[in-house]
């Protein structure tokens, strides 16, 4: 089969032997994938053997073509969404296996490209609101403000839609771009701040005083001393960005507030006992694309999974200034 990958340059095609599926593994003929900052960081921090290129890629949509032994959840011709497990071997190949306790069927409702933008961003975002932030779902969260910093990348659009329309909080999105504020409004925000500016400023001017909740999406330690001023006595802080300075959690004790990090491979790669919310959970963010109460974050189509599209998807990341998901479909 075909795959792209690198060793310690630039992406190429090469021909890698067919995977074995484990017994809980599906093997997929992927369709069309999606770009995630977490594919330029690896590249950027691991070299792979001249024989072995590193494929990367976490966020697929394919078609079962056979399963393991112990697999119960899925059959062949199934049409699947997942993203997959960091350390096992990428999308960005004809065929990938994937753990069916990690996948579920994709959205009937949404083209392959349209439904490969949502899966490892719907479970980062779902696991961080409600995990390890712990907002309630409906008027439950009445009282809970949350702030969503960095909030018009993938993660962020989708977490936006997930505390507007699963939750009673008030949503407060920061964004620094006419296009990016206007995207973020689009999406459900109540408020947006400019994280240009200091946000405890940009928060007064709405009329609020604190938040209860910050989801720090991008460039929270910029921002960490702000938000720790910003937080409510007892909140609390979520982050799955990697600050440039460790943070002095100090600066939390006096509220007595609570940190927390997000990191969605956590379940798949140390096969954790409940890895299969996982599949539950893309289940439900499936039912709810196709009922239309969460809509898909495609922001840009860059055409055919080649090692030049790759490139100019991984290039588009580093500006941090992309707006959703860049996605590829058809290999």
């Amino acid at each position: 089969m075909k795959a792209i990958g690198y060793t310690s340059g630039p992406l190429f095609i090469f021909d890698k032997p067919m995977p074995s599926p484990e017994p809980h593994d599906l093997l997929v003929r992927v369709s069309a994938i999606a770009v995630n900052p977490v594919d330029t960081k690896i590249r950027a921090r691991i070299t792979a053997p001249a024989d072995q290129p590193k494929v990367l890629g976490w966020d697929a949509v394919g078609i079962v073509e056979s399963v393991g032994t112990a697999v119960s959840r899925f059959k062949a011709g199934d049409r699947v969404w997942y993203a997959g497990d960091v350390s096992r071997p990428g999308c960005n190949a004809e065929i990938q296996c994937v753990d069916e306790r990690i996948a579920a069927l994709a959205p009937a409702s949404l083209s392959d490209a349209q439904a490969a933008a949502l899966p490892l961003t719907a479970i980062t975002a779902w696991e961080m609101l409600f995990e390890r932030l712990q907002v309630p779902l409906g008027a439950a969260a009445s009282d809970r403000i949350v702030l969503v910093v960095g909030a018009a990348g993938g993660v962020g659009s989708v977490l936006v839609q997930l505390a507007r329309q699963l939750t009673s909080a008030t949503v407060v999105a920061t964004a620094s771009r006419a296009e990016s504020k206007a995207w973020v409004k689009s999406l459900g925000a109540h408020h947006v701040l400019d994280h240009s500016q200091k946000l405890s400023a940009e928060l007064q001017s709405t009329g609020l005083t604190d938040v209860t909740d910050v989801a720090g999406i991008n460039r929270t330690g910029e921002h960490y001393a702000d938000l720790v001023a910003m937080l409510r006595p007892q909140g609390r802080l979520a982050l799955i960005d990697d600050p440039a300075e460790p943070l002095d959690i100090k600066l939390m004790k006096q509220k007595s507030l609570s940190l927390h990090w997000e990191f969605m491979f956590t379940r798949a790669m140390f096969k954790t006992s409940d890895m299969d919310q996982q599949h539950k959970l893309l289940t439900e963010v499936a039912r709810l694309v196709d009922k239309g109460i969460i809509k898909t974050t495609v922001g840009q189509h860059l055409g055919r999974i080649s090692p030049e599209n790759l490139e100019t998807a991984h290039q588009l990341l580093k500006s941090e200034h992309t707006l959703g998901k860049l996605v590829l479909e058809g290999f």
